[in-house]
């Protein structure tokens, strides 16, 4: 298993991570309903057989030590798949376990924070975005790449005002990182984002609800083009 590098090992590491994350194009999340470890394995095996390029563990009820055996085991599926792991707000468990880095949405900790967190060790920081604005603020405070939507209608993000394809897009070209939409995408919105200019997206339950979680995270790769795990890419 990987473990955090010290500042001169890290800075190596730092860039070919940020190298592959420029390459990728499918983001999942695991969902809060597999709350089983054995199940969220399973389910993420599958995701990385799919072809899906980073994965995040967002497990908000799970035991912190349960979750720490978890992100483990990701860590080292993910590592031996050429795709990159991802924790959601816990930065320490993150460190603990190898991750390449940790997201901090708008109720967790700073992205200014979780640096400071993190310390010497070569962890991206992803941040959460809706607004171009947001989005620039975020790229001055640290982060390495944004989350950005609802895209689409939701119930897990049901407060907040729908940005669309469009509003994705207005967030991507504000700023010099990776922007993956999220929120309400499903396979057949895939085109419509395309269309608009984006090719990053991120899911959560049409991912990890679907039959086959392998063929359904393939054809979503073919959807976005096809990029390979790893492959650098400049289109934002």
């Amino acid at each position: 298993m990987e473990v955090p590098l010290r500042e001169g090992q890290g800075r190596d590491r730092f860039d070919q991570v940020r190298d592959r994350l420029a390459g990728a194009r499918l983001y999942a999340i695991t969902p809060e309903a597999e709350a089983e470890p054995d199940a969220v394995g399973r389910l993420v095996a599958a995701w990385l057989r799919g072809g899906v390029d980073v994965v995040q563990l967002r497990q908000k009820r799970m035991a912190r030590g349960r979750l720490l055996d978890l992100a483990r085991s990701l860590a080292d599926a993910c590592a031996a798949a050429g795709a990159l792991f991802v924790v959601n707000d816990h930065v320490d468990v993150a460190l603990l376990c190898g991750a390449a880095g940790v997201h901090v949405g708008p109720d967790d900790l700073t992205v200014a924070a979780a640096r400071r967190v993190a310390g010497p060790a070569a962890l991206v920081i992803g941040a959460s975005a809706s607004t171009p604005e947001a989005a620039l603020q975020a790229e001055r405070d640290g982060a390495d790449y944004l989350g950005t939507g609802p895209a689409y209608p939701t119930p897990v993000k049901g407060e907040k005002r729908v940005i669309g394809p469009a509003g994705v897009a207005a967030v991507a070209a504000a700023v010099r990182l990776p922007v993956f939409a999220i929120g309400g995408i499903d396979r057949a919105r895939l085109p419509e984002l395309v269309a608009a200019g984006v090719r990053r997206v991120c899911a959560i339950r049409a991912l990890g609800e679907a039959a086959d979680p392998e063929a359904e995270a393939r054809a979503w790769r073919e959807a976005l083009g096809g990029v390979a795990p790893g492959m650098e890419d400049t289109n934002r």
